[in-house]
């Protein structure tokens, strides 16, 4: 048993235990039950913050969110032009990929369901895109890029850097390419091919 509880982080060791549960084992391994086993607590102590199974889903998604969160925000608040904060902001998403693949999966996995019932889970998820939004309206407010809709252009932003960070994590990159240039140099160039400058 892997004891991670520490007096008042009880639901956090309940987050990671489940973490390491589901990355390891898959989701038929997760219950309550178990997650308590592993966190080294009574199996009736989840129920003092989680409902059942997809209240702690949910809540391990909306802790990714709220860790991505706080990278991204950190990112755009060490820049001042729009573009090198929107670069940051991808890095950052890039980054917490990286150091956090099992906590990045999962909370990008779409498991939760009936999202409307775990309101914390929604508003992390709101914020993390209003971010991305924001950047990219101060970029096309700077004429950096084209002056399609806001969100589109942010949504299609996201689409490529998830999409990259998807091949990283699942080893589909070509190795020959990651032999040659490091992750951050390769992920910069793949932005500037697709991010929507105004070449006007």
């Amino acid at each position: 048993m892997n004891n991670h509880y520490h007096h008042g982080d009880l639901k956090n060791a309940l987050i990671q235990a489940g973490i390491e549960i589901l990355s390891r084992e898959g989701m038929e391994a997760l219950s309550l039950r178990q997650v308590a086993r592993r966190a080294g607590v009574s199996h009736t102590a989840p129920y003092a913050h989680f409902a059942d199974k997809q209240a702690l889903i949910a809540a391990i998604a909306a802790a990714g969110y709220q860790k991505l969160y706080e990278a991204l925000i950190a990112a755009q608040l060490s820049q001042d032009d729009p573009f090198a904060r929107l670069m940051g902001t991808a890095h950052a998403y890039l980054q917490f990929a990286l150091d956090e693949p099992d906590h990045f999966r999962i909370t990008f996995s779409g498991v939760v369901e009936a999202e409307q019932d775990y309101p914390d889970y929604v508003e992390q998820s709101k914020r993390c895109f209003a971010l991305v939004v924001k950047v990219v309206e101060d970029c096309q407010t700077g004429g950096l890029f084209t002056q399609a809709d806001t969100q589109l252009v942010a949504v299609s932003i996201w689409s490529c850097i998830h999409g990259f960070v998807q091949l990283l994590l699942a080893k589909q990159l070509p190795g020959s390419l990651t032999a040659q240039v490091s992750i951050h140099d390769l992920f910069n160039l793949h932005l500037r091919q697709v991010l929507p400058i105004d070449n006007r």
